[in-house]
């Protein structure tokens, strides 16, 4: 599905759980990204997300009901549209659909951005990646 300006639609989850993010690679292994797809006719973006996370990266959960923004990024002459959603991670499986292409890494959220490198991603989760970080530290006190 596209945008108005003709991006392509995505839709991600941010995938957090006890203080952690989830990272997962990207097909070709050289970059650490969260699960996002292309959001299918007839599917809404909640629901892309929550299946990105599961094929990608193994991962059940409940989204929170509103995205904490979106951002837009190039790749091979195309621009995609991404919005991007909080799930609170419930189970994390040892098999997935993916796991043979992918790795997946629980990471701090100092780790969460020494490793990503995608700016407008960066933007849009940093303050939702500190505050759970927060959170979890002061429920564990």
């Amino acid at each position: 599905m596209l945008t108005p300006d003709g991006c392509i639609r995505q839709a991600a989850a941010l995938p957090l759980r006890r203080g952690r993010v989830c990272l997962i690679t990207s097909r070709n292994g050289k970059r650490w990204i969260i699960p996002k797809g292309w959001i299918d006719a007839g599917q809404t973006a909640g629901e892309t997300a929550l299946q990105e996370a599961w094929e990608e990266a193994g991962l059940t959960g409940a989204l929170e009901r509103e995205p904490i923004g979106s951002y837009v990024y190039e790749k091979e002459g195309q621009r995609y549209h991404v919005t991007v959603f909080v799930m609170k991670v419930t189970t994390v499986e040892q098999d997935w659909p993916e796991r043979s292409f992918r790795e997946r890494s629980w990471v701090s959220p100092v780790g969460f951005f020494d490793r990503i490198d995608e700016p407008g991603l960066e933007d849009v989760v940093r303050l939702t990646v500190l505050r759970h970080a927060e959170e979890h530290a002061t429920a564990e006190a």
